[in-house]
């Protein structure tokens, strides 16, 4: 039984920084494999970033080389640091544990001049 709540959206110009944080209740065992995702509107949600146990990360192609997914097991922690941000990142990003079938409420993050 893990709650997950993000946080850090917000609006921001393209070109500049977000970081994305998601508390859990619970501990975030070091087995789970944790993922950010997003959905756009009128989009499907997708896979962002995904990171192992091992600490192996792996990236949607539309983001790699801007974001980073990171984890703090001793906060219970994951992060997601998104750099150079661009009008189409604009989407309501959510955590989880990767294949889990419930949602929390996700952050919003809107890119905008």
């Amino acid at each position: 039984q893990v709650q997950l709540v993000e946080s850090g959206g917000g609006l921001v110009q393209p070109g500049g920084s977000l970081r994305l944080s998601c508390a859990a209740s619970g501990s975030i065992s070091s087995t789970n494999v944790m993922a950010w995702y997003r959905q756009a509107p009128g989009r499907q949600r997708g896979l962002v970033a995904l990171i192992t146990p091992g600490g192996s990360t792996t990236y949607a192609d539309s983001v790699k080389g801007r974001f980073t997914i990171s984890r703090d097991n001793a906060k219970n922690t994951l992060y997601l640091q998104m750099n150079r941000l661009k009008p189409e990142d604009t989407a309501v990003y959510y955590c989880n544990v990767y294949n889990r079938p419930s949602w929390g409420q996700g952050t919003q993050v809107t890119v905008s001049s």
